[in-house]
């Protein structure tokens, strides 16, 4: 006696619709929940601008002082328009020591805010800082960096610290 394989004829079919509507709805509920998200973690920074010309009035009032900020391997250079802080102008070297120093192998961070809270008391107009650093520096470094340079906490009048404006226009530079 042999046996017969039956092929059947009405075959049914995967129904996937109910299917791909969950994912979809999932995947436009993941992206949707994903750009609330990233709005928080966002820093507005912008590249040096290149003015051909300053205005006459802003040119007599007082001089630009182009804010420079590097981070080096041995701590923060500080440099404005006439040359770098703590160093004489007309002979750079980059065998000298950092403007600011690193304290026990970190950077320290509250002696560039102090540092740049007096830059500001001599330019309280001045809003830009550009920021550059060596390719070795870690990420986190240059975003604390950045946290420096936007603003300090004072002691308010009841007590609680307050968040006084350094330069909050920070721009991105490569040292070259």
């Amino acid at each position: 006696m042999r046996r017969r394989v039956h092929v059947e004829e009405d075959t049914g079919e995967l129904n996937i619709v109910p299917y791909l509507d969950v994912v979809v709805n999932l995947v436009m509920f993941m992206l949707l929940s994903m750009t609330g998200l990233l709005a928080f973690g966002v820093l507005n920074v912008s590249a040096p601008k290149i003015a051909e010309g300053a205005v006459a009035g802003e040119a007599a009032e007082q001089p630009k002082l182009l804010l420079t900020v590097a981070i080096g391997r041995d701590g923060f250079y500080i440099a404005g328009a006439g040359g770098v802080l703590g160093q004489d102008a007309a002979t750079p070297d980059a065998q000298r020591p950092p403007t600011i120093a690193k304290r026990e192998g970190k950077y320290d961070f509250a002696g560039l805010t102090d540092a740049l809270a007096r830059i500001k008391e001599k330019f309280p107009k001045e809003q830009t800082v550009i920021l550059s650093a060596d390719p070795g520096v870690e990420y986190d470094t240059l975003i604390q960096t950045m946290d420096a340079c936007r603003d300090r906490k004072v002691p308010g009048a009841d007590g609680k610290p307050t968040h006084e404006k350094l330069f909050p226009a920070v721009s991105l530079s490569l040292i070259g």
